[in-house]
């Protein structure tokens, strides 16, 4: 008898390997970015298992994260929408494939006490990330609106997280940065002030894309990655508060921490992606190839009509 319960367990866990071995693995790169947060909640909760992804989540700088998806490194990213456009006007083949979030305030340029407009930083220094990333594409797009260009001020390089510290420190005379980073500098006045976010200029949009060959490979996964995170923000929606805990914990901040940054972006559900892929995404993808352009990250504009894929949001 005993022999015939250990034959079937053997046979059992037989038949298991293979269903386990249909998960379709995917690695993914983002950062800290509270927009990018629902990501996390998807894979702490088991919502991308339930939905037959083995995913690999791996915090890699905007900065490198194109060269990371051209080794093969990783399959699908989350970034802004402006970068989508860099990465595919230099040579790293990609496609939105949904939209993650907009910022209301969460993205913004923190400026020293005296400094009382944009205009006066001409001749500044202002830290942000590197050319091609969302915070340097911030920093040029308020410049412009206010009748300057980056070759007005002294960029010194440094990520939004170690930014928004060296601000607080007293270095530099302006920083960009994003939540939950933002915040820090919100919670000590003395070191300066907000002079303008995403609520004065919105411009900030977060969406998830993968390689055109991943897409081609794994279109039911590709699927299964948006209804996921569309799943997630149900989620938020019915239980607020482990959500905020579980996502709060990824950036060490409380689930009533988390809930601060939040408050200054808005996570795009199914209905809010249909409406912003049907006009509102070729739009300001145009303008911003434009800009960049103007800034010497592209060299040539990319057929914009062709960076995104909306399949796999209906």
């Amino acid at each position: 008898m005993k022999k015939s319960i250990i034959a079937l367990s053997f046979a059992a866990a037989a038949f298991a390997l293979p269903a386990a071995a249909q998960d379709t693995a995917v690695t993914i790169g983002y950062s800290g970015w509270t927009g990018f947060a629902p990501l996390t909640l998807a894979k702490e909760a088991g919502i991308f298992k339930k939905n037959g992804l083995d995913v690999t989540l791996k915090k890699v700088p905007q900065a490198s994260r194109h060269l990371a998806i051209q080794s093969g490194d990783l399959q699908c990213a989350a970034t802004t929408v402006e970068t989508w456009v860099v990465w595919n006007a230099n040579g790293v083949p990609t496609k939105q494939i949904f939209q993650l979030d907009k910022s209301y305030g969460a993205d913004g340029m923190v400026v020293r006490s005296n400094i009382n407009a944009i205009k006066d930083l001409k001749g500044k220094t202002v830290a942000a990330s590197a050319p091609g990333t969302a915070p340097y594409f911030t920093l040029a797009w308020f410049l412009k609106k206010n009748g300057l260009s980056v070759k007005d001020v002294t960029i010194v390089n440094m990520e939004p997280g170690p930014a928004a510290q060296a601000f607080i420190a007293g270095q530099n005379d302006a920083a960009m940065t994003y939540e939950p980073y933002l915040s820090s500098v919100r919670n000590a006045p003395q070191s300066g002030k907000i002079i303008a976010t995403t609520l004065d200029y919105p411009m900030i949009m977060d969406t998830f894309g993968c390689t055109p060959k991943f897409l081609a490979d794994n279109p039911k996964a590709a699927k299964a990655l948006a209804d996921s995170y569309f799943e997630a923000l149900e989620m938020i929606n019915k239980d607020q508060a482990k959500s905020y805990e579980i996502m709060g914990a990824d950036v060490k901040q409380t689930g009533e921490q988390f809930g601060n940054s939040a408050k200054f972006l808005r996570w795009q559900d199914r209905a809010a992606n249909k409406k912003f892929f049907e006009g509102e995404f070729e739009k300001f993808s145009n303008e911003a190839a434009d800009l960049l352009l103007e800034i010497g990250i592209i060299k040539q504009k990319p057929d914009i009509k062709s960076l995104a894929d909306t399949r796999f949001i209906q």
